[in-house]
């Protein structure tokens, strides 16, 4: 499976290789004085202007590094700003946070315009150690290691060798003896890389504690947090831990007695708990992809499927699997071009066909922001928010996943599918959430015991109607598929939070399908300087992980996968 990729996609309008003319740039917009309320939204301005020049470059370096890892220029260059430009970044980003934040005329700032802004710098302004800057970029440099080494993961099968992806497509397998087949593939291609990847993260708890204790914290948990400056509590994460397992967790019970039943199997075993019941993969060329999901979109939005076949066109767009392109799939913005990128390294499988989706769903929240505001700035982002859209994308197409599966059996399979995947979102990431809780607040703990407390977790949550005799020694090492732990830490309790969203948005789609469509964009073209609660008003759904919001959207859940008769 080929396409043809263009790596004229971005703009680079600054020289990073030339350190000292970047310091110079942020050194002059340092020395700007300011003696006004209009001065300094003129300064926030030129620093907006020279801060989106910067991130755009380093940007499409980092994609162009995951899309070719073995190119030795691409990885010097990403290198090269993770070295020498991020550590310059820091420094200067923490001289223009304190100018900011003693400036007598940011008070006087409109706080409809600037509250979350200025929030944000005062809390950056308190955490800001210098020491912890060369302990940050070594922690970059762990997290490429790690894309290294998954980019570079091959598997014997069949007698070829074959990349990691194509692999976890074969899960999908309607032969259960290849789905059987290829679990113990990936358990052994993990075995392989496994000291490793205990090397990598033994290596970045002990170094983001370090970061922790040097900002006054008794943990990393408590320290991303704050650096998260997140709209709840620790201890709301715990009661939507305990929440799920009370209301969703017996639901997923439930319902894998009936994907059980489909499967026609006796025990449900950990490579049964990925079956999708359809024939044949959704596609086998990329095009075939392309094509379908642009249907898809037009279908439900004209404007969606705009923006998709404008990224199509303009090389925007990497889809598909080839040796040294880094796992996984994202969607990243291009603050300058006003454009968005969608990566992804996926086999043809029914996964990657939803993943597209997702990311679509990120790419049209980005223009949708970009026309009514402009580039979004760091301190707006907020998964919360940004996984609200890519879930309602995909719950907003549900209907339309016939396109490719035409047969009613295959179609109603796939609609189950994605609604089982909406179930793991609620629990899976949660799961993750509460590992890295543990990780983090016991930093002296040894491999061993890390993959004991990752199995002993995720037998509570999604592996819980699941068969795991035999294996109980060995799938404890799986957590090293997931990305967000080396290189986004607690980044995982946002796609939990947002499906209940999105669970929301499927409702309203269920009772008005145009005002659930419109109110979708409404949101996606917020003012994201308002809380997450007010943005999740504008697109008429509620911010709120109560246990009787887990317990109203299970019972919605279930009852949608239960009428697909």
């Amino acid at each position: 499976m080929t396409q043809e990729v263009k790596s004229n996609y971005y703009k680079e309008l600054i020289d990073l290789q030339d350190a000292e003319g970047v310091e110079a740039q942020l050194q002059a917009l340092l020395e700007v004085p300011i003696d006004s309320v209009s001065d300094l939204e003129n300064w926030l301005k030129d620093e907006k202007e020279l801060g989106i020049k910067i991130d755009e470059a380093m940007t499409g370096h980092q994609v162009d590094f995951y899309r070719n890892t073995e190119d030795a220029d691409i990885k010097s260059t990403y290198l090269h700003d993770q070295q020498v430009i991020q550590p310059l970044l820091m420094k200067y980003e923490a001289k223009m946070n304190e100018k900011f934040c003693e400036s007598p005329y940011a008070a006087q700032l409109d706080d409809k315009r600037y509250g979350l802004m200025r929030r944000v710098r005062e809390s950056k302004v308190k955490l800001f150690r210098e020491e912890n800057i060369p302990l940050m970029v070594k922690e970059q440099e762990l997290s490429t290691k790690y894309s290294e080494i998954i980019a570079g993961l091959t598997v014997e099968w069949d007698g070829e060798e074959k990349p990691y992806p194509f692999i976890q497509s074969q899960l999908d397998n309607l032969d259960r003896s290849v789905r059987e087949k290829a679990y113990y593939a990936m358990l052994e291609a993990h075995r392989q890389i496994k000291p490793d990847m205990d090397s990598i993260m033994d290596e970045l708890v002990q170094l983001r504690h370090q970061i922790a204790l040097n900002a006054g914290f008794e943990n990393y948990r408590d320290y991303m947090f704050v650096v998260k400056n997140r709209e709840y509590t620790i201890q709301d994460c715990y009661d939507f831990h305990e929440n799920v397992e009370k209301h969703i967790i017996p639901a997923w019970n439930r319902l894998a007695e009936v994907f059980k039943s489909k499967l026609g199997v006796d025990a449900y075993r950990p490579w049964d708990n990925t079956a999708k019941l359809m024939k044949n993969p959704p596609y086998t060329e990329v095009s075939d992809l392309m094509d379908g999901v642009s249907e898809m979109l037009g279908k439900t939005d004209p404007y969606f499927a705009d923006r998709f076949d404008y990224m199509r066109e303009n090389g925007l767009l990497d889809l598909g699997d080839r040796k040294g392109k880094s796992p996984g799939g994202f969607c990243t913005t291009l603050s300058v071009s006003g454009d968005t990128f969608v990566f992804a390294n996926f086999s043809p499988s029914f996964f990657s066909l939803i993943a597209l989706i997702h990311e679509m769903g990120h790419a049209v929240n980005g223009y949708l922001e970009f026309a009514e505001h402009g580039p979004l700035e760091e301190h707006q982002h907020r998964m919360e928010v940004a996984e609200l859209y890519s879930h309602g994308m995909e719950l907003l197409l549900l209907d339309k996943l016939d396109r490719f599966y035409p047969e009613e059996e295959d179609f109603k399979s796939a609609q189950r599918e994605e609604l089982r995947r909406a179930f793991t979102m609620l629990y899976g990431p949660l799961s993750g959430d509460l590992f890295q809780h543990w990780m983090y607040t016991n930093p002296n703990h040894t491999a061993k015991e890390r993959d004991e407390k990752y199995f002993e977790i995720a037998k509570r949550y999604g592996l819980s109607p699941v068969d795991t005799s035999g294996l109980e020694d060995v799938m404890g090492i799986l957590w090293a598929d997931t990305l967000h732990y080396f290189q986004v830490p607690f980044y995982n309790i946002e796609y939990s939070i947002s499906m209940l969203g999105s669970l929301q948005i499927l409702e309203n789609y269920h009772n008005n399908p145009e005002q659930a469509v419109e109110l979708f964009k409404k949101g996606a073209s917020a003012d994201y300087n308002q809380s997450i609660a007010d943005i999740y008003k504008e697109t008429g759904v509620s911010f709120d992980f109560s246990e009787s919001a887990v317990k109203r959207m299970g019972e919605f859940l279930e009852k949608v996968i239960q009428d697909i008769h």
